[in-house]
């Protein structure tokens, strides 16, 4: 007797598309269909947490320090709320430099058309005409900007630990004229368009049958995926694109392009810097670029007497004679 054959070629495809959706379902993502919204206050006070006078950043009502865990077993919205918070230090801390250092916000490219992407740095008033000493601040990688050290020592700790700002107002108490790079400030985010793609039936050669079987297998599985996308993004955030900023769309790029446009024009006869974890590498990449100028030469110095060695200040990746703050002296230029 013939052996009866299980299933058809429809059953298979049906089987291999539920083998598929299972192998591609995690707990973590199903857990995302209870999610609260991403909706975070933009203000320090909307989050009620303020900086105390200790520099501290404190609960407004209950006086506690950050609690990243704000909802049990809901770890990406707890992290998408500690970034959000921590979009908002950055712009307090931007105030900070303006208001408390008396520094000045300076667009970059110095010669960007309105239309195209910007960066910017702040200077002292006198980071170009101070005719003895200017110190150069690079901070590490990641998500901080101009004027920090490290985003988590800010939450957690203090001002004082996560920023620059200790070194820029001893700096300026001691004569120095300053200029903060911000190295990781390389685009700008837009939302990507929506691209219609016309419907390959629409258009090819193929024979009829043959589209007719290509197109029925989106149609028989959209309403699956579709469900399996209500689990698995139940919050679809906007899709963008990064729109690099001209001659700044690296660290590296960037520390070459505030010389050449901004330390090189300075009157200063020494330039002090202080880089801090990946700035490091951006320095050397620096000095590789102007060693060969007329005029331009290293040498050990030190930056109102302190050295990098804080382990909070120490670099992460190895970079040779870091264990002091170098000095480029220039006779001229």
């Amino acid at each position: 007797m013939a052996q009866i054959q299980q299933g058809g070629p429809d059953e298979k495809e049906k089987s291999t598309a539920l083998k598929d959706l299972l192998s591609r379902i995690d707990l973590d993502e199903l857990m995302k269909k209870d999610e609260p919204p991403l909706d975070f206050p933009d203000t320090l006070e909307g989050f009620e947490y303020a900086f105390n006078e200790k520099g501290q950043l404190r609960h407004t009502k209950t006086g506690e320090p950050f609690v990243f865990n704000y909802r049990e077993d809901l770890h990406r919205w707890n992290q998408k709320r500690y970034e959000a918070l921590g979009e908002i230090i950055t712009k307090y801390v931007y105030e900070l430099l303006e208001k408390d250092c008396n520094l000045k916000k300076i667009s970059i490219p110095v010669d960007a058309t309105e239309s195209e992407p910007k960066s910017f740095i702040f200077m002292s008033e006198d980071a170009l005409t101070n005719p003895q000493k200017l110190m150069v601040l690079i901070h590490g990688s990641g998500v901080v900007r101009a004027g920090q050290w490290a985003r988590r020592l800010i939450i957690n700790e203090d001002l004082d630990s996560g920023t620059q700002i200790p070194f820029i107002k001893r700096a300026m108490e001691e004569g120095y004229g300053v200029i903060v790079l911000n190295p990781n400030e390389n685009y700008i985010e837009v939302e990507k368009p929506t691209i219609h793609v016309q419907s390959s039936s629409d258009s090819s050669d193929e024979p009829a049958e043959k589209r007719e079987r290509k197109d029925k297998v989106p149609k028989e599985t959209k309403k699956r995926r579709d469900f399996y996308e209500k689990y698995r993004n139940p919050q679809r955030e906007k899709e963008t694109m990064q729109l690099y900023i001209r001659e700044n769309g690296s660290p590296e790029e960037h520390a070459v392009y505030v010389w050449d446009h901004f330390i090189a024009q300075s009157a200063a006869e020494n330039v002090f810097f202080v880089a801090h974890s990946y700035g490091g590498l951006a320095f050397v990449e620096l000095t590789s670029e102007v060693e060969g100028k007329p005029g331009i030469y290293l040498s050990k110095g030190e930056a109102l007497n302190r050295k990098i060695k804080h382990t909070e200040f120490s670099p992460t990746v190895e970079i040779p004679n870091l264990d002091f703050v170098p000095v480029i002296s220039r006779d001229a230029l």
